[in-house]
């Protein structure tokens, strides 16, 4: 793994792709980001949610799967006339009235209503056309991200937590190799990532080196005799 100032990035195949997302989605989970009562998860803990959702798993693919999910969380997001339920011609339709009702209170003489009036009428106006440009764009989004945009660039995620990019760097003598790079957006916690990243490496390491090789297994599975220890020089005499 390589550690910047841009983010852990990985190099290698599929199997290294997932376990790079795993291995940070576990730092981060130490760290308390997924659990909403705690400080740091009550800031992150929906953004820890899709991440964990996104980020790449064993079974999926990256031009199929990945791709659908990175298209998804691209998505234009519902506006406030969309939130409330309300389509372009509710919103123009309730714009009308409001005019009707501001050109009434002048008519009364009732300043203050009318401008007001106007002003909520105004309001509706721009929350149709917003609620209208989202729905037009949505209705391309998908296609084109999925068949255009990932073409140009790397499939990518990205909120106030992670920003994150994979993509296919070529093909190695192995298969597929990709790239996988991986940023935590709070400098305070991509701190505590970083640290419990090494010490999860540092771990590996350990265990490699203090483990002994079960000969016995091989010996009992294959029917062969293990090889012979090395032997020791500082006991061996010379005659």
């Amino acid at each position: 793994m390589e550690e910047s100032i841009s983010g852990f990035k990985i190099r290698g195949d599929w199997g290294d792709v997932v376990e790079h997302g795993e291995r940070i989605t576990a730092a981060l989970r130490e760290a308390g980001a997924h659990d909403a009562e705690i400080d740091v998860g009550s800031q992150y803990a929906d953004a820890f949610a899709e991440w964990d959702e996104w980020r790449p798993k064993t079974h999926e693919r990256l031009d199929s799967d990945v791709s659908e999910k990175t298209a998804e969380q691209a998505r234009v997001e519902e506006g406030k006339g969309e939130k409330a339920g309300k389509g372009p011609d509710d919103d123009i339709k309730t714009a009308g009235e409001k005019l009707s009702e501001s050109y009434k209170a002048l008519e009364e003489d009732e300043a203050d209503e009318a401008v007001d009036n106007w002003r909520r009428s105004i309001d509706y106006v721009a929350r149709a056309a917003d609620s209208a440009g989202r729905k037009a764009i949505r209705r391309v989004e998908d296609t084109v991200y999925q068949r255009v945009m990932t073409q140009l660039a790397p499939y990518y995620f990205d909120n106030e937590l992670i920003s994150a990019n994979v993509q296919q760097s070529g093909r190695g003598n192995g298969g597929e190799e990709f790239v996988f790079e991986v940023n935590v957006n709070d400098d305070d916690l991509k701190e505590r990532v970083s640290n419990t990243l090494a010490d999860l490496d540092d771990e590996v390491d350990r265990w490699h080196v203090e483990t002994e090789k079960d000969t016995e297994t091989v010996e009992a599975a294959e029917g062969v005799e293990p090889p012979p220890e090395p032997e020791d020089s500082s006991r061996s005499t010379t005659t």
